[in-house]
């Protein structure tokens, strides 16, 4: 028996009724740069994306690539005064490719906003009441939040009738146990001054996770997957049936693993010591433990592929940096397995882990005992797809899953747009 297809919606006249708005337009606004990407949901194409950095210098630069035809990236520099400036030249990149964010088939503007404390569990529509709280969030996240909050007061003013939703990096931690989400210190001084584990890199570790789902044919809520993001900024989580329930960083972006610039774990007395005996001030501390230690600390680089380089070379530095970085990964994988009672893959994403063969073999080196092993020729293969690269059968899959943040924030954005519509 033949089915007729259905009719196009109609309006109350009968005529046909335009297709909803279904492109979302996502800003990622740093303290001087503007990182931007349009996408179309109906397909989840990339249409265009770009960057505005040095914000605010004479020596401002503006690149922008028209993805959906296929055309050449653009670059102009010189100076952009403010975050406004930077939205004003993204508007005018994306308007001389015939995609203006005046368009009306834009539906919304996804924000990425570093710090969304204990309440904000999910993507929110911004109103004065969400810029107050994210602003009072500020104090423990001073370099991100007031760059995110720009950000969005400044595309509410460029298009006041479009829905701006605020997607939390910490979002999709906030499902962590208060076992793990709680430091084991005074109760009342905790909650007074908002001290607890909120992680980070979130919209990466749910878009991968569910990503490595689907790569091993199943819903995410039958996987448990340990996913290792490994860039400049490092983290992992553990993720039982889809939700976190631990993750590495904690109140700000400086706790677990060893990162570029970033120290990592460490006993919280070296503050004190630092203080007391070598005369530091609390900003330089500061300064010590987020911009000059991890690798740049240990061996003076904080790119993986020089610090290997390096290695080969006989480097002994670099070979200790690269040394400590795999000790501290590889504790994590054994506690997350320990958390999480039955893995089902580890995910390796982020410019390191999705490019370092040589970080994703040193890592799961040992842990044989625990059904982990890495393919030497998978490993080796590079592409941008997600692939397994453990051997055939094995007990526990180790992907190489690309991580796409962008992506994650628009689908985020316009999954709430269209329940609100």
């Amino acid at each position: 028996m033949s089915s007729a297809r259905p009719s196009p919606p109609t309006t109350p006249s009968g005529e046909p009724r335009p297709a909803p708005p279904s492109r979302v337009l996502v800003l990622n606004s740093g303290s001087s740069s503007v990182k931007y990407q349009l996408l179309d949901m109906r397909d989840s194409s990339r249409l265009a994306a770009g960057l505005v950095e040095r914000i605010g210098e004479r020596t401002s630069l503006v690149r922008h690539t028209p993805v959906a035809s296929g055309g050449a990236s653009r670059e102009r520099t010189g100076p952009v005064a403010d975050h406004g400036a930077a939205l004003r030249a993204m508007a005018e990149e994306l308007a001389a490719d015939g995609l203006g964010p005046d368009s009306p088939e834009l539906a919304a503007i996804g924000h990425r906003v570093v710090h969304g404390g204990k309440h904000f569990t999910e993507p929110t529509v911004v109103d004065d009441r969400v810029l107050a709280e994210i602003e009072r969030l500020i104090p423990v996240a001073p370099l991100h939040n007031p760059a995110n909050l720009t950000g969005i007061r400044t595309a509410r003013a460029l298009r006041p009738d479009l829905p701006q939703v605020a997607v939390f990096d910490t979002a999709f931690h906030t499902t962590m146990p208060e076992a793990a989400a709680r430091y084991a210190i005074d109760v009342e001084t905790a909650d007074a001054h908002r001290v607890r584990r909120y992680g980070f890199h979130g919209t990466s570790h749910a878009y991968v996770s569910r990503a490595t789902a689907r790569l091993l044919g199943k819903a995410p809520e039958e996987v448990n997957v340990i996913v290792l993001h490994l860039g400049n900024g490092a983290s992992a989580s553990a993720v039982r049936g889809g939700r976190c329930v631990d993750t590495s960083m904690g109140l700000t972006p400086l706790e677990g693993l060893v990162m570029g610039t970033r120290s990592g774990d460490m006993d919280p007395a070296v503050i004190f010591h630092l203080m007391r005996v070598g005369g530091m001030s609390a900003d330089e501390i500061d300064t010590l433990l987020n911009k000059r230690s991890g690798l740049v600390g240990l061996c003076g680089d904080n790119d993986m592929r020089e610090i290997r380089r390096r290695i080969d070379e006989g480097d002994e530095r670099a070979k200790l940096a690269f040394d400590i970085y795999i000790h501290r990964l590889k504790k994590y994988i054994g506690a997350y397995y320990a958390v999480l009672g039955r893995v089902d893959a580890v995910a390796f994403t982020a410019g390191v882990g999705e490019n370092a063969a040589a970080v994703r073999e040193a890592a799961v080196a040992g842990l044989e005992g625990l059904g982990l092993a890495v393919d030497g020729g998978r490993n080796a293969v590079r592409g941008g797809e997600p692939r397994l690269i453990s051997p055939e059968g094995a007990r526990v899959a180790v992907a190489v899953v690309p991580t796409d943040e962008e992506m994650e924030i628009a689908q985020q954005t316009y999954a709430l747009v269209g329940k609100n519509n």
